[in-house]
């Protein structure tokens, strides 16, 4: 009879799958593209807008006329990124990534920098392309105004479940919408040049419109000028998220790994380069301007539009003017590119979890990270990571304008990390290679990360820059927290293995102890005391006595009187509580058997009731909690609980298998 918790669980999970089965759930290249590169492919929705956002600030002359040569700088530093990560993923495929090669070539605290950048990456990964997704819907959606955190909480659910069920489910679930995003875009940047070409394309709804600079913003000198195209450049390399996800997903890869995962990484960088390109040519021929205060920016015959202007994506308005005449087309642009920002963060949701499970085999995560969970999915990572996610979302209300100034920062750590890790790892290589066309091969590798270390360093210091004060300041501090996090957890671990080594020779902890003094704790006398009893006797100890806590003179008397009347063979034996503690006499008394000779083992047997139903814990042991709590801390005192179940707890065993609990008791979160 399978329980109504299994079959909810079996409902949204799936059956569990064996640990041999572990190569069914591994991902061709058709699967792998939608699993690890929707982040990175998703970024063509708002890359864009955030370029003309920041260029917006000086007016629409500066965004008309700067958008392409910035746009062109975040692609030059994708082609080198991209390439870059495909010398990683065939010298390092075990799925470390960044965290790996850091660690490997320039030391842990490097590899724990890049692990503890990663992370935050990952999780605002998830908080900004859900938040980003339900903006886009709303947009379309008037119902969902008003609604976004609820709607951005529920679709983080959502994908946790559909990721519970294994990745190769989820990347089946995926591929389909992100691949109608490839070619609705694809198909709407090759439909808008041809009408750019025949001279049809329509203007955007907001071309007609002037965008007047921010207050301040009016003249800028040169210096000035140079930092806002440096702010555009670092909020259009957002587009650049996602890339390090193969570098990590590795392992998911069907054989040959390596190989695979790095024609993954090209066509990743072919498609992204192409739709980004495509929108910013696109924007620019149909005349978009989107403003950060489009209330008093946007401008209608030198008059602000006011508040009740409804500003649009630059997606959106590129997608109206370009399918002008084919309604059918703006609404299929519309659902698919609010679909792959939703399954953007589905790229964390792979990566995080891989990498929390090689950090807690590390010892830098709790280990329960490290266990898969039924559908051999890591399964308290994923949990964790929609925690995570879900609380910044509350936090920042679902505001991508908020969320998108702590990203990248992390991304642009562990890429300029990685890439000096390689270097060295050339390095290294070459001092011992002998084969002349390997060391060419080698020496060009280097030169390719070299580029990519020296390009990622500088888009780094640009993004600090630029971005500091305006919430990249928070996402540096959430690192330096994780960092320091690991590094007591870490320490913790050592602690704890060299404490529990036992070195060669040592045999004193395997002595017997000379007695075992048994103790079996009485309230009253009922069914689970006398099996305690029983219990305790049937391992022979040394000497066997009953204990009770004197807290009411005539119940302890009456009890007395009521064991001698049974005949119970075992003395039972009464402790002196003047101000009515229970704790702290038996306490007492079980150190003061243990003092007369250091290896005595005391063990004390605890009757305890077993319960079915949550709010009837409340109600009973309560004192054995604390009793329990007080002598496991007590040196050469063993506590065992001696279980009696009550009629409520039949079929409890059952009821405990809900949707993900199996695999949370699997790994303990």
């Amino acid at each position: 009879m399978v329980s109504s918790g299994r079959l909810i669980k079996r409902v949204l999970v799936g059956r569990a799958m064996r640990s041999d089965h572990l190569g069914e759930t591994l991902l061709p290249k058709r699967l792998a593209l939608p699993v690890f590169a929707s982040d990175a492919l998703s970024s063509v929705a708002y890359a864009p807008d955030e370029i003309l956002l920041t260029l917006g600030l000086a007016g629409g002359a500066l965004a008309m006329t700067h958008s392409w040569p910035v746009a062109l700088a975040v692609v030059a530093v994708m082609v080198v990124v991209v390439a870059s990560y495909r010398q990683n993923v065939h010298a390092y495929p075990s799925g470390g990534g960044d965290y790996e090669i850091a660690s490997t070539n320039l030391g842990p605290r490097a590899g724990l920098t890049v692990a503890s950048a990663l992370l935050v990456d990952y999780v605002l990964t998830v908080a900004v392309s859900i938040s980003s997704g339900v903006q886009n819907a709303a947009a379309a959606f008037a119902w969902l105004r008003g609604h976004e955190v609820l709607a951005a909480v529920v679709l983080i659910a959502a994908l946790t479940a559909m990721n519970l069920r294994g990745v190769r489910e989820s990347g089946t679930a995926f591929a389909v919408p992100t691949y109608l995003f490839m070619l609705s875009v694809l198909a709407m940047a090759l439909v808008g040049i041809v009408r750019r070409t025949t001279g049809t394309l329509p203007s955007a709804e907001s071309a007609s419109l002037t965008l007047a600079p921010e207050p301040g913003m009016e003249q800028l000198g040169t210096l000035a000028m140079a930092f806002l195209l440096l702010r555009a450049f670092s909020s259009g390399a957002a587009a650049l998220t996602g890339v390090e996800a193969i570098s990590n997903g590795v392992p998911a890869f069907r054989k040959p790994k390596s190989k695979n995962a790095a024609t993954t990484l090209l066509l990743m960088g072919a498609v992204s380069v192409t739709m980004l390109l495509s929108m910013i040519a696109l924007a620019r021929w149909t005349g978009v301007k989107i403003a950060d205060d489009p209330a008093q920016q946007l401008l209608r015959d030198g008059v602000p539009v006011g508040d009740g202007y409804e500003q649009h994506t630059v997606m959106a308005q590129v997608a109206t003017a370009v399918f002008d005449g084919f309604p059918a087309g703006v609404v299929i642009v519309s659902i698919v590119t609010g679909l792959i920002l939703v399954l953007a963060a589905n790229t964390a949701f792979n990566g995080f979890p891989v990498l929390g499970s090689i950090l807690a085999r590390d010892g830098l995560l709790p280990r329960q990270l490290h266990t898969r969970g039924d559908r051999l999915a890591f399964s308290n990572g994923i949990i964790l990571l929609a925690g995570a996610a879900g609380s910044l979302v509350i936090i920042f209300d679902a505001s991508v304008t908020r969320l998108i100034q702590l990203y990248i920062v992390g991304v642009f750590v562990s890429f300029t990390l990685s890439q000096i890790g390689m270097v060295r790892h050339w390095n290294r290589h070459l001092a011992v290679e002998k084969d002349r066309a390997e060391q060419r091969a080698m020496l060009r590798r280097r030169a390719i990360n070299a580029v990519g270390a020296a390009m990622s360093g500088t888009v780094l210091v640009v993004v600090i820059l630029t971005k500091f004060m305006h919430g990249a300041g928070f996402a540096m501090a959430a690192m330096a927290v994780l960092f320091v996090l690991m590094s007591a957890i870490s320490r913790h671990y050592q602690h704890v293995r060299e404490e529990l080594a036992v070195p060669e020779g040592d045999t004193k902890h395997q002595l017997l102890p000379s007695r075992v003094h048994a103790i079996v704790l009485v309230s009253t006398i009922h069914r689970p005391t006398l099996r305690a009893v029983a219990y305790a006797s049937a391992t022979r100890p040394s000497r066997l006595e009953a204990v009770t806590v004197d807290v009411d003179h005539e119940a302890t008397k009456a009890l007395q009187a009521e064991w001698d009347r049974r005949g119970i063979p075992v003395p039972l034996k009464a402790l002196d509580s003047p101000y009515r503690e229970i704790t702290r006499p038996v306490v007492d008394y079980v150190k003061s058997i243990r003092s007369g000779n250091p290896r005595d083992l005391v063990v004390v047997y605890i009757p305890q009731y077993v319960l079915g139903h949550w709010w009837e814990q409340a109600l009973h042991n309560q004192s054995a909690l604390r009793l329990r709590s007080r002598l496991i801390f007590t040196p050469g005192v063993m506590v065992s609980s001696v279980p009696w179940q009550l009629a409520s707890s039949e079929g409890a065993e059952d009821k405990m298998d809900g949707p993900v609990a199996g695999d949370v008791r699997r790994g303990g979160l």
